[in-house]
């Protein structure tokens, strides 16, 4: 880092986030469902599915920043009604998108963590804004943004007076084009050296194929992150979006368990 001394770096000891009664940064804490909230039946079963297989935390997408203008945008205030109703149903925490800053306040009524997508990284307006809440945020990386850009942006939420930040590696931009994106691995340990705040893997954006998820969850539970959030639906054919890179439940609970085990041979416990 450059010339300025950034709150985010690391001192001594690490920031555990606790959301409701569960500890960021402290264990492995796995987050998942799908990309979009589409139907209270598709989400409420989803929902059900991935906390009976290993999920801390329920992700599902109301609204939805899209390439093209024409693609489906989630269902706003409807679709944090259904994730609502789906935290009643398995007492899973919420986590879920914010994309204006003028839905800050309602949305944090229905979330229980406010994610700031890739798009948003450096919408320093919404940064502010968050950093004006108390729920914890989410902050994932841009396709296009080095670590210290990534730290900046944390820096952002952190001086507008909310400490509760967890960083979310979702791959960036290359010259590759097999995959979605480029998982930098290497962004864990190097963020493990400079900040005390937790970080998280998103192998779905990253793979953006099915076939490569479970590898890439087994990759950040080695490299020493402290979670992932990966996209689950109850049937990924019928996915609205994003369909190729949604597990089913069978295939995310087999994931989980690989990573459970990993995580217990890494602490020690096996």
């Amino acid at each position: 880092m450059k010339n300025i001394r950034l709150t985010s770096l690391k001192e001594e000891g690490k920031t555990v986030v606790q959301v409701e009664n569960v500890r960021v940064g402290e264990g492995f804490c796995v987050i998942a469902g799908p990309c979009s909230v589409e139907t209270e039946k598709q989400t409420i079963e989803t929902a059900l599915a991935v906390k009976a297989t290993g999920a801390h935390m329920l992700r599902g997408g109301a609204f939805k920043p899209r390439t093209s203008p024409y693609a489906f945008q989630g269902l706003g205030l409807k679709g944090l009604k259904i994730l609502k109703k789906a935290k009643e149903v398995t007492g899973l925490p919420i986590v879920t998108e914010v994309i204006d800053t003028r839905d800050v306040p309602w949305v944090s009524e229905y979330a229980d963590v406010l994610q700031i997508g890739a798009r948003n990284m450096q919408n320093f307006s919404l940064l502010k804004e968050v950093g004006k809440t108390r729920k914890p945020i989410l902050l994932k990386r841009g396709m296009n943004s080095t670590i210290e850009e990534w730290l900046n942006c944390a820096e952002y939420i952190l001086d507008g007076g909310n400490p509760d930040v967890i960083l979310c590696e979702r791959g960036i931009r290359t010259f590759e084009t097999y995959t979605r994106n480029t998982l930098d691995i290497s962004a864990v340990p190097a963020l493990k050296e400079l900040t005390h705040l937790p970080v998280i893997i998103d192998p779905s954006h990253s793979a953006g194929k099915v076939s490569l998820i479970s590898s890439l969850s087994l990759a950040a539970v080695a490299a020493g992150a402290d979670g992932v959030i990966v996209e689950v639906h109850v049937n990924p054919r019928e996915a609205i979006c994003d369909k190729d890179q949604a597990l089913t439940p069978e295939e995310f609970g087999g994931i989980t368990a690989k990573m459970q085990r990993l995580h217990q041979f890494m602490e020690g416990s096996l």
